[in-house]
This record gives C-alpha cells, structure tokens and sequence, in this order.
C-alpha cells in the first residue's frame, strides 16, 4: 500500500509537470498591470494544495483551474478561493469565489474574485472586497493592490472604518506601511461626536491626526451649528485639535471666527487666532477685528488685542469702540434664566465713538442689552460743542431705537458748553457738583442735574428791541446744594438752584476772566475723537483751539474805576516835608 500511494504521487506531480498553461487566447490584464510588462521574472506564485485540477477547452480559454480549498502561496502572503486559473508562463493567477490574501504583515483582503501577478505583485479585488488590518477596514467594490509599495487603492466608492470613525470617499490610496490615507474627491469622516467632510484629506491612522488640502468642514453633531471650516489644516482626531492655515473659520454659539492662522480644542472649547482676526456676532450686530485674538466656547467670552477695535451696528448710527484689550462675553439674565445678556469690555485707552457722542477713559464696559456703559479712569464725553468730565461717568443708550438717554456723573462731575459756538470767544457755560445726571433730548444734551456743592457759571443773553440781535447781559455766579440747567442751543439757563442757593449776575464790565472760569476748567480739543478712525489713536492731537479773551467793558470800567481813584488821590492834599 505504501508503494502505491508512492506510485500516485509521482504519477500526479508528472502530470501537472506536464500540463500546457498557455491559452488559446493571449492573456489579457488590466491596464493596472502594464507598468510591470517589461519587469524581470519574479518568484514563482507556488501550489499549495487544491482538491481539484482541471483544464479543458472549453472553459477559462483551456487554462488550467484548481478548485476545492485551493491555496496559493507568493512571497509570503497565502491565496486562497474557490477557483483559481493559473496562467503559469505569465505567473499570474485569476481566483473567484471566497478569495483570501492573507499577508505577512497581517493585512487581510477578502473579495468574489482577484487577480494577482507575481512578477509586478500587484493584485486587483473585485466585488464586495474588504481589506482589514489592525488600524481598519476598508469596504469597497474594486481595490488596487502593489505589494511592493504596500499600498492598495479604490476609486469606485468605499467606507474605511476604524474603532471610532467611518469615513465615505470616492477613491483613496492606503499605505498599510505607514498608515496612511490619501482620500481624493468628497470624503465625509462620521464620528460619535463629529463629522468632517472635504476634499483631499490625508489621515495618518497611527497619529489618528488628519490634514486638510482642500475645502473642509468639521461638524458638532450635537449643534450642528457649531462648526470649522478650512481649506487648509489639520486635525487630531485624539486631543479633537484643529490647526488651520488657510481660510478659516469657527462658528460657535451663533458666532464666526476668522483670521489667517488658527487652532480650536473642541473638548476644552478654547480658539485663537493670528493676523487678520475677525469675530462676527450677528445676534447682537456686532464685530470684532484685531492681530490677535482667543474664544471660550464654554464660556461663550472673546478676547481681541494687537490693534483690537469693534463695532456695535446700528442701521442709523454705529457704535465704534477701541483699546489695548477688548473682552465680548455673555451672561445668564439673572431676571430670566434662559436668556443672556451680553457685555462688552475694553481695557487701557479705551475710546468710543458715536456721531453724536464720543468718549475716552482708561477702560469701559457696556452691557449691550441693557444699553448701559461704565467707564473709569479719567472718562471724559463730547456731545456737540458740550463736554462731561468726572471720577466715574455711566452712560445709558436706548440701542433699539439708537438714542443716548442719559449720562450719570459720579464724583468731580463737571459740564462744561460753549457759550457760542460761531465764535471764539473764551465763553464757556460751566455747571459742576459731586453727582450729575445729564439728560439728552433727540441725542442732544437738554438738562443737567447736580446734587452737592453744585456751581455754575453762565452767559446771560437777550435779544435788543430795537435792533433784534442778541446781546450779552452778563455772566451769573451759582452756588446751591442743588442745580438743574438746562441746554438750549448754545444757551445754559439755572431753572432750579436749592438749598444754601447764592446766585451773583454781574455785567462783562464787572467780572474778570479769572472768575468766569472754574479752577479745574479743562475744555479739550486736542483729544476730541472727530471721526471713527480717531478711536486708534492715543490723542488724534488736534490743534488746540486758540480763543480769544474780550475784556474791552471790563477794562474800560476798570479803567474810569482806576481813573476815578487817581483824580481822588489828585484831590487829597500833599503832605510837604519841611
């Protein structure tokens, strides 16, 4: 018996020894295979074990077949089908049905057919293949296989899906070498957490880091609002940072984020950005811009500086606001739990600009939903040709219908109005106490109220009968605990003056300059904001207005005064020393 199974196996190995592999008909191979026409001869694709052999004219172009647990072993990687036609002069093989390739570096391709040639070890898998290794799985219905560069590659559609993402693409080249993958066309990447969708993305599957060479969104799928957008960039899939280099921005909280260089943490919800920074707030119509710029998504607060300005946009008439550091951040409404409020902080030279107010200070914040702003640090505010100095001044807009209400005056407040502005003359009606409340009327200064210590000078005019024309009458001295002037064009009129109220009208014949002038009078035109872009500056450093002093009555009554003594002194006689 053992000389007989002896015997069958050299029958059968002399056989298949002698078995004519070439077609009736030349072998035809896809162009995929064309590179390796003029390669050397490789190693022999090797039997390694099938049930059955056979080959007859009628079938596959009377090439031989094995079937029946047929297994194929080259360089390493084992082939297995249900068929597999050997082209053996052309050592290449054609497998269908259940293939396998099992490669040595752990790689898996499984397929309903795959051919494979030797000489180039190149492989194409055709329908529903799957490659797997440690790192995914890539589904596809036609893959490209080069076991020389270790990369295989699908352009007919497929999914590559890794412990925590499934990634749809057109076509993508994969090097199982280094782990990674080239997606060209449209790619969307779906995560628990995320999705990403572009084109042309390289994702590095040992670095789970992706990066971006063409126009890229990355969703929160928990808000989809909240998004990044890049058209260059790069992701780590692990921390959830992005890096992005070229047209970018985050959208977050209803809010756009855009400037040349940029990164995101979507765990930590923290941003910044780099040269040409700008952040949209549409809700509450309001921009930012600066050099350089944080967020804080959870937070939901914005931080701008290197130049930093913004804008609160009103239809009629905007608000432009600048300093070294501007802050946008909202808070729950503590009246009502599901709304916010928002607020606005700018810190160091802080400026404001409005065509019917202007302010500078050290720093301001304004609560935008409220209309109220603080502002500390030497605050002082222009309306017309009135200034408003103080310790502390609050101002309250009504932002719906874009009007000023009121300004709060809180320590050293101090008004201070030209007494005509067609002139320039050193005319100035003042009005001062410890706290002042000016009241606005169609965006124009209409009355001061102060309350401790409150004084004013003001110009007292009438209208002469004869030649209807307006006549300076004199100036009038107030000191009262309480005072309410009111503003009328370039008039300032003492309606009320209470408690310990002392009130002096003197002709321009007899007061001096001196005393038409408060001790700490500060009329600034230098520093005056007189157009938005002013905001930028430390001082515009405008030309101080030069005025003149008229003291002609008051030097000429002083000087019939001066007359008058001498011609008394004149009188009185002469004491003659003997």
């Amino acid at each position: 018996m053992k000389n007989f199974f002896v015997l069958l196996m050299l029958i059968s190995g002399n056989v298949f020894s002698q078995i004519t592999t070439t077609p009736k008909d030349p072998l035809v191979k896809d162009p995929y295979f064309n590179s390796a026409q003029n390669a050397p001869q490789g190693q022999k694709v090797r039997l390694i074990h099938s049930d059955f052999f056979q080959k007859t004219p009628e079938k596959y172009n009377g090439n031989p077949y094995f079937s029946g647990n047929v297994q194929f072993e080259h360089q390493g990687s084992l082939l297995s089908a249900d068929e597999v036609i050997f082209y053996e002069e052309q050592n290449f093989v054609k497998a269908i049905g259940n293939v396998k390739l099992q490669n040595a570096d752990g790689s898996v391709i499984t397929a309903g057919e795959m051919e494979y040639d030797g000489n180039s070890q190149k492989g194409i898998a055709k329908k529903n293949v799957v490659l797997t290794d440690p790192k995914q799985t890539i589904k596809t219905e036609t893959l490209y296989y080069d076991r020389i560069s270790n990369k295989a590659y699908f352009n007919t559609g497929g999914t590559i899906s890794d412990a925590s993402n499934v990634m749809y693409t057109k076509s993508a080249t994969y090097d199982l070498s280094s782990k990674m993958i080239d997606f060209t066309g449209n790619v969307k990447i779906n995560n628990p957490e995320y999705t990403v969708e572009g084109t042309n993305i390289k994702q590095n599957q040992n670095t789970n880091t992706a990066d971006f060479f063409g126009p890229t969104t990355i969703t929160n799928k928990q808000n989809p609002a909240n998004q990044v957008y890049t058209e260059r960039g790069s992701y780590n899939m692990n921390s959830k940072e992005v890096y992005l280099k070229k047209n970018s921005r985050i959208n977050y909280n209803g809010k756009i984020l855009t400037g040349d260089d940029m990164y995101f943490n979507q765990i930590t919800g923290f941003g910044r950005a780099k040269g040409n920074v700008m952040l949209r707030d549409p809700k509450e119509r309001r921009f930012m811009k600066g050099g350089y710029g944080e967020i804080f998504e959870k937070k939901d607060s914005a931080m701008m500086t290197d130049r930093p300005y913004a804008v609160k946009i009103l239809e009629k008439d905007s608000m432009y606001f600048s300093a070294e550091k501007i802050l946008a951040y909202q808070k729950i409404d503590q009246n009502n739990p599901i709304k916010k409020k928002s607020f606005l902080r700018a810190y160091r030279k802080s400026r404001m600009f409005k065509s019917n107010i202007q302010l500078r200070a050290d720093s301001l914040t304004f609560n935008e939903t409220d209309g109220i702003m603080h502002l500390f640090g030497k605050p002082i505010a222009w309306s017309g040709e009135k200034q408003v100095t103080g310790d502390k001044i609050e101002a309250y807009f009504d932002t719906e219908n874009e009007y000023i209400d009121s300004l709060k005056v809180v320590g050293n407040a101090f008004a201070i109005s030209k007494a005509d502005s067609l002139n320039l003359k050193d005319e100035f009606n003042q009005v001062k106490g410890k706290l002042m409340t000016v009241y606005y009327k169609e965006n124009k200064v209409n009355l001061a109220k102060v309350i401790g210590n409150a004084q004013a000078i003001t110009y007292a005019d009438d209208q002469n009968e004869k030649t209807k024309e307006t006549e300076r009458i004199g100036v009038s001295l107030s000191t009262c605990g309480t005072i309410e002037a009111e503003f009328e064009e370039n008039k300032v009129q003492i309606i009320t003056c209470n408690v310990g109220a002392n009130v002096d009208t003197f002709p321009m014949s007899h007061i001096s300059r001196e005393k038409r002038f408060f001790p700490d009078f500060n009329w600034n035109t230098k520093d005056r904001l007189r157009k938005w872009q002013d905001i930028f500056l430390n001082t515009p450093g405008y030309d101080e207005v030069k005025y003149e002093s008229d003291d002609a009555l008051y030097n000429a009554a002083q000087k019939v005064i001066d007359d008058a003594k001498l011609k008394e002194e004149a009188k009185k006689p002469k004491r003659v020393r003997k």
